[in-house]
């Protein structure tokens, strides 16, 4: 199911990468002085900031959150996140985020972020790494699909996992 999601990613990053403009498009929307919002949609693997709805075996699982961002310099945003997780079998969670993320060419964002995770005195943590691509749609608005990789910083309270978002950025 890795593979799968691996090449489906890559393939539509290279389909994605085709359809880009050749030059540089000066669209304004990750230069010093402005703001992201950024609402992605994931897995439950994780303490996340994200929107997702899983359903395995009669128990529901659901996560909802977003990330704001402020570009300290061009390409570079210093971001943070709060999320939400509840399940069937589970106590609900709040998961917080803070971190950096940095556009290679406008176009290929890249990050570095800590996820931590509350959930009645079971707390866990990750370092998260991620790479994509940003498909500005409009000139405040990209769709950005994302490979991330979070890697526990406890093995006995939580697992690494892999994620594999589709995340919708709002600049302005």
């Amino acid at each position: 199911m890795k593979k799968l999601l691996l090449v489906s990613f890559f393939g539509i990053l290279a389909c994605m990468s085709l359809n880009a403009q050749d030059d540089h498009v000066d669209h304004g929307a990750i230069e010093q002085g402005q703001w992201i919002i950024e609402i992605n949609t994931g897995s439950w693997t994780t303490g996340n900031t994200a929107f997702s709805l899983t359903a395995i075996d009669g128990n529901t699982m659901w996560s909802a959150g977003a990330e704001v961002g402020y570009f300290i310099k061009e390409n570079l945003a210093i971001k943070a996140g709060l999320g939400y997780s509840d399940s069937e079998l589970s106590d609900g969670s709040f998961a917080y985020k803070i971190g950096a993320k940095y556009y290679i060419d406008s176009r290929f964002p890249i990050g570095v972020d800590y996820t931590g995770v509350s959930s009645d005195g079971n707390d866990a943590s990750w370092v998260g790494v991620q790479g994509g691509y940003a498909w500005f749609v409009s000139q405040n608005v990209s769709i950005e699909p994302t490979l991330r990789y979070n890697i526990t910083l406890d093995d006995m309270k939580a697992d690494s996992a892999f994620q594999a978002l589709i995340g919708f950025a709002f600049h302005f």
